[in-house]
């Protein structure tokens, strides 16, 4: 058992993930690194150790219920619980509506929706022994005020997510868990660089002359929304979804 609170961050390999691992860990936390991408998790997992943090690594495919549950329950036996969850695995494929397969929109709601419920109800129930525990769930832009040419099935998915993150904040409230959710503008991720399924590089660098702020976000200007919503400073917030966007939603006519 570990005397520091316990973080759990799905898709901590890369990007959003990634820098939120580090924020959680430069805050005090265990953290539990999870992810499909198994070499770069360990990365994540020993950097934030070399640097004096606590971390680990544990590969998760989200879109496994025994191995989510699994996972989960080995933390809790190990770590003694798990205050903070961190459900930010995702993926975006550009698929055209008329070459939409039921197979390509299943795979993306099972990820970027059921993904987070699984965590949740996984971890809900140690939380609500403890009567605390807080739970944040990335949506995104495109999911909350913008639909995405091409990407019908994960705006509808990201959409979801404010749906789920209603639904569990009063569902858990009354045992003193609260549940929020993050949607991101456009952010300098893996995701967004790729020419095949977002905008690339010159077309991410190009968003920044109608962003307010004036520049695409940092994976590290998510991070610290994520780590503010699992703090005590947020500790009456619950089923909230917060645009981090550089005031793209209300700057851009």
């Amino acid at each position: 058992m570990t005397g520091a609170p316990v973080a759990l961050v799905t898709g901590a390999g890369i990007g959003i993930g990634r820098a939120t691992a580090f924020a959680f860990a430069r805050a005090g936390y265990h953290v539990v690194v999870t992810d499909v991408l198994e070499a770069e998790g360990g990365d994540v997992a020993r950097a934030i150790a070399d640097a004096g943090g606590r971390a680990e690594f544990a590969p998760l495919d989200v879109t496994s219920t025994p191995a989510t549950d699994a996972l989960v329950a080995g933390v809790e036996a190990r770590l003694g619980r798990i205050d903070a969850i961190i459900a930010n695995a995702g993926i975006a494929k550009k698929v055209p509506l008329g070459v939409m397969s039921d197979e390509a929109w299943d795979r993306t709601f099972d990820v970027d929706l059921k993904g987070i419920m699984r965590i949740v109800r996984a971890a809900a129930p140690g939380m609500r022994a403890r009567k605390a525990g807080t739970v944040v769930a990335l949506s995104s832009i495109m999911g909350v005020a913008y639909g995405w040419d091409e990407h019908v099935h994960y705006s509808a998915a990201k959409a979801g997510v404010v749906g789920l993150v209603r639904g569990l904040a009063v569902e858990l409230a009354r045992d003193g868990i609260t549940v929020n959710g993050v949607a991101p503008g456009y952010i300098r991720t893996a995701q967004a660089l790729s020419r095949e399924h977002s905008l690339g590089p010159e077309g991410l660098e190009k968003a920044a002359d109608f962003i307010p702020l004036g520049r695409v976000g940092e994976p590290e200007d998510i991070a610290g929304v994520i780590l503010f919503l699992a703090s005590p400073a947020a500790r009456y917030m619950t089923g909230q979804v917060i645009a981090v966007d550089g005031g793209l939603l209300v700057g851009r006519y």
